[in-house]
């Protein structure tokens, strides 16, 4: 097991007027060289004072060259990639920092980078090789070269008109990640590499931002295969250099609609790519390469090699956040662990084993393609079968068995076997398949045929015994568990219910509701009537006898108070329906006064709500929900009270419909008053409260209705009501 190296580069300073003064310096500790520093110095963002260091395999400044930083860091790895180990090396950094300087380079010989280097070297030790085995190892070189754009996979071995609008895809091959469709050239020599390295570059993404003028918009991965043949035996062996595009600050860069598609695609695969180190580093249990491809194609930590990643970073205070951000990233790199695995040589020509007797162990021949010969003589063998033979195989899959080739033809013969040409004799004749082991003859036994009934019939026959043989093994019938005792109270509860036995409890609950309305709208006598009759259907509340020893005693105090008081009196209003209050007493005669001042009892008698008027929706909160009139000398209150007397002179003999009605009137049932025709919820509540009526508000005096016109004489009914609610009992 080893771990990436990580060595860091600084570029030099471009415009020190634009990036600011350079803050990043370079030391060495350990025991070092002072000329080969390890460690990159840079201040905090938010305190100058304070300094942050960074520790590499090797820190280049801008003073170094191409030739150096090749010589010390990737000429080593040339002999183990010639050995049979894999070499993935990859620039890393913010845009504008170098990278693809470091990797590609330029035309002089001096400014050439990693790539054209690492190609010169492995050509001259391919020649090496040759010479020093004397012509017994031949080496070749196969070349690919594609980029990551937009998160598609192009060729750019192949021209762009040759591009499909997806890309290529990605598959998994023996744990690696291949590019399906992927071009590779065999490469002779330097110059010809150079050739197609320079015209591929033509058909890279690259465009101009405020930051760089040749900015890199895809990631580039040139990959070559050497291939090291001696004798029998193929050793293959893959270097990867990796040109990483760089992060981006859109608000930096300035770019436009299409650059900062590019961006979005950029930064998320590095942050991606961030987020696999952070994995990595911190050994966690998923890696989430395929969240991008540029990760599933890099692969770090997974794949089996030497694995240089190359750091390049700007000195200028303008990149100050960004190069923080790289140096963190570079240090959780270098944490990762990876296999140093050799490649396992390929032989060639290897002698297929002698198949067995016994078991899987035995070879079959694989597909081969027919000849032409072959097919012609299939299709002049089919003239001599007869017509009710079977159609020969146009195929064949395997043949295990040796075949005899002096057994003839004879189409004459039904017994006969006819063998196709298009099968293959066997190349082992001298083994054969095992033949199956024959059982002895066996009696023929015929199908038996069951029908459905006997099916039923004994299918019946099997339960009526299981069950005739529990009941006779009383030990075999579960026991059933008795039913408590709170079971049993629920049970009848529920049977009272359902019996209706509980059908009291409704009509308690309605004069309940009534009395609620009546003690919001202020009426605590009609309350009190409510709560006297709903305490007969809940006899042991002890809440709602509360309520109603309340209400009475309010009752009785407002009883006391007005008849301590002589002055609040009620005068009707001569044109308007609303009363008007005052404190003295209306100019009269005296025998009025004597007459309709006398205490509480004379303004009872003055106050009377509207007998006919009917029921709004608007309650009685307008001044026009009530009238003040003087009592009729012929009406008395005792009259009301006690009921009134049937009109023998208008009433004839009661009919089927007339007792109907009047049973459901004097019932006092609410639900059954409801359902008259033309009667309503609230004209239903004001006949109620008239039939329950009293001199104290208690339920004490109740009404009987004896005829029709008796019915139509209490407060709000009428007999234009009588005669709907009596038309609508038709049908009973």
């Amino acid at each position: 097991m080893g771990s990436i190296r990580v060595v860091a580069r600084i570029r030099p300073q471009q415009d020190q007027g634009k990036e600011g003064e350079c803050i990043v310096s370079t030391a060495s500790i350990n025991g070092v060289q002072p000329s080969q520093p390890n460690v990159v110095r840079i201040p905090n963002v938010k305190n100058e004072n304070e300094v942050y260091s960074f520790q590499f395999s090797s820190v280049y400044d801008h003073s170094s060259k191409q030739q150096t930083i090749f010589d010390n860091e990737i000429a080593p790895t040339i002999k183990h990639l010639f050995n049979g180990f894999d070499v993935t090396i990859f620039a890393y950094g913010v845009t504008g920092t170098g990278k693809t300087h470091t990797m590609r380079g330029g035309k002089s010989l001096a400014d050439r980078g990693i790539i054209p280097r690492l190609l010169s070297s492995a050509y001259r030790r391919c020649r090496k090789m040759e010479k020093d085995s004397a012509g017994r190892t031949s080496v070749g070189i196969l070349l690919s070269y594609y980029e990551i754009y937009n998160d598609k996979v192009f060729d750019l071995l192949e021209p762009p008109e040759k591009r499909t609008s997806t890309g290529l895809q990605l598959r998994d091959n023996g744990g690696k990640t291949v590019v399906v469709g992927l071009t590779e050239r065999p490469c002779e020599s330097l110059k010809e590499f150079e050739k197609l390295y320079d015209h591929a570059n033509i058909s890279r993404s690259t465009a101009c931002t405020k930051l760089n003028a040749n900015s890199s918009r895809s990631h580039a991965i040139l990959c070559f295969k050497v291939v090291v043949t001696t004798g029998d035996e193929v050793r293959v062996s893959t270097a990867s250099a990796i040109d990483l595009a760089g992060s981006e600050d859109n608000r930096r860069t300035d770019n436009g609609k299409e650059r900062l598609v590019e961006s979005a695609s950029i930064n998320k695969s590095l942050f991606v790519l961030a987020k696999c180190v952070e994995a990595l580093s911190q050994k966690q249990a998923r890696i989430p390469y395929r969240e991008s491809k540029m990760t599933r194609i890099l692969s770090l930590g997974q794949n089996n090699g030497l694995t240089v990643m190359i750091l390049n970073l700007a000195p200028s205070r303008s990149y100050h956040l960004d190069t923080i951000s790289s140096l963190n990233f570079a240090n959780r790199t270098k944490k990762i662990e990876v296999r140093e695995i050799e490649n396992e040589p390929v032989i060639k020509g290897l002698s297929r084993a002698i198949p067995t007797l016994m078991g899987p162990t035995i070879q079959r021949q694989p597909l081969r393609p027919l000849a032409s010969n072959i097919r012609n003589t299939a299709v002049g063998d089919r003239a001599i079968f007869r017509q009710g033979d079977k159609p020969m195989r146009a195929f064949a899959v395997y043949s295990d068995k040796p075949r005899n080739s002096s057994v003839s033809i004879h189409p004459n013969k039904e017994t006969s076997k006819h063998f196709s040409p298009l099968k293959r004799p066997s190349e082992v004749s001298t083994f054969s398949r095992p033949a199956k082991r024959r059982s002895p003859d066996r009696p023929h036994r015929s199908p038996i045929s069951i029908s459905k009934t006997t099916i039923e019939d004994m299918i019946e026959k099997k339960v009526t015994d299981i069950l005739a043989a529990r009941a006779l093994d009383p030990s075999s019938t579960p026991s059933v568990p008795g039913i408590s005792e709170e079971v049993k109270k629920r049970l009848e509860a529920l049977e009272q219910k359902i019996d209706g036995q509980e059908d009291g409890r409704e009509q308690g609950l309605t004069f309940l509701l009534m009395a609620k309305k009546y003690t919001l709208r202020g009426e605590d006598k009609s309350a009190l009537r409510m709560f006297l009759q709903a305490r007969e259907h809940f006899p042991e509340n002890a809440k709602l006898a509360v309520k109603i020893e309340r209400l009475q005693s309010k009752l009785k105090g407002c009883q006391d108070d007005d008849k301590g008081s002589d002055r609040i009196t009620i005068v009707p209003a001569s044109n308007t329906r609303a009363g008007k209050f005052t404190g003295k007493p209306p100019k009269s005669t005296d025998a009025e006064a004597d007459t309709r001042y006398k205490g509480r009892q004379l303004i009872d008698d003055d106050y009377q709500e509207d007998e006919t008027a009917p029921f709004s929706d608007g309650g009685y909160d307008s001044a026009d929900s009530f009238r003040y009139r003087t009592k009729s000398k012929k009406a008395s209150k005792k009259a009301i009270s006690s009921g009134l007397e049937p009109n023998n002179e208008t009433d004839g003999p009661d009919t089927p419909r007339t007792k109907r009605l009047l049973s459901i009137v004097n019932s006092r049932d609410v639900g059954q008053i409801r359902l008259l025709h033309g009667v309503g919820a609230r004209r239903a509540e004001a006949l109620l409260e008239a039939l329950c009526g009293g001199e104290e508000g208690d339920g004490s005096c109740q009404v009987v209705v004896h005829s029709l016109a008796q019915l139509g004489h209490l407060r709000g009914v009428g007999f234009k009501t009588v005669e709907k609610m009596r038309s609508g009992l038709v049908g009973t």
